[in-house]
């Protein structure tokens, strides 16, 4: 009798372990990250390699859906001596509950990996100062805090 629970046991704890690890495929999307996780097309768009510091005037302040399937995000057009580039900051839900507020006019600093996006270049921010204030959205390796999860 013992043997058959210990079969029934082991089955349960192989099917566990088989659940559990479909659900680390990288890409996948966690109920609730509306596509804007880490591991998503989107998130691996950002690149430390590229990352930059620019500063500029914010013309305008946007929400867009950047890919299929994502929810809307926060965009700016923030105009530098040299271009006016468009700046992804992170989804409107996460946005929307930070004290830092970007306005059209502001002047603000950005760094963040420069990308070419449908074809024109932009920047992935990971972090905003204006004025005396610094909006943190990524970490050093490029992970967004909306994320939850951490690599350490």
């Amino acid at each position: 009798m013992e043997k058959r629970y210990m079969v029934i046991l082991l089955c349960a704890i192989f099917s566990i372990g088989g659940i559990a690890s479909s659900f680390a495929q990288p890409g996948m999307m966690w109920k609730g990250s509306e596509g804007w996780g880490a591991g998503s097309k989107y998130g691996r768009m950002y690149d430390v390699k590229t990352v930059v510091t620019i500063s500029g005037e914010v013309v305008s302040v946007e929400k867009v859906k950047p890919m299929s399937g994502m929810s809307s995000g926060v965009h700016l057009k923030v105009k530098t001596a040299q271009e006016t580039i468009t700046v992804h900051l992170g989804p409107s839900w996460y946005m929307e509950k930070q004290d830092i507020k970007i306005e059209a006019k502001d002047r603000i600093e950005v760094t963040g990996s420069r990308i070419t996006f449908n074809g024109k270049p932009a920047i992935i921010a990971a972090k905003i100062v204006k004025g005396d204030d610094v909006l943190i959205l990524r970490d050093e390796t490029g992970i967004p805090f909306w994320s939850g999860w951490r690599r350490r």
